[in-house]
């Protein structure tokens, strides 16, 4: 009867291993194709406050 029950939780351990491992993807997964959970506040569009690049430091002629 000893025995029994320790052939059984070893069964029980062994069908765990991959139903946490695929759990353990599935939540990678689901992680990377859920939508963003960032909290960034919604600032729109900033205004250019700087001065424009100098026409001598231009190394490609486009």
């Amino acid at each position: 009867m000893f025995a029994s029950n320790k052939i059984k939780a070893f069964l029980q351990a062994v069908f765990q291993i991959p139903v946490q491992f695929v759990r353990y993807l599935w939540e990678g997964v689901s992680r990377i194709f859920s939508p963003s959970d960032d909290r960034y506040p919604s600032t729109g569009v900033q205004p250019f406050e700087g001065e424009p690049a100098d026409d001598k430091r231009r190394r490609h002629e486009w």
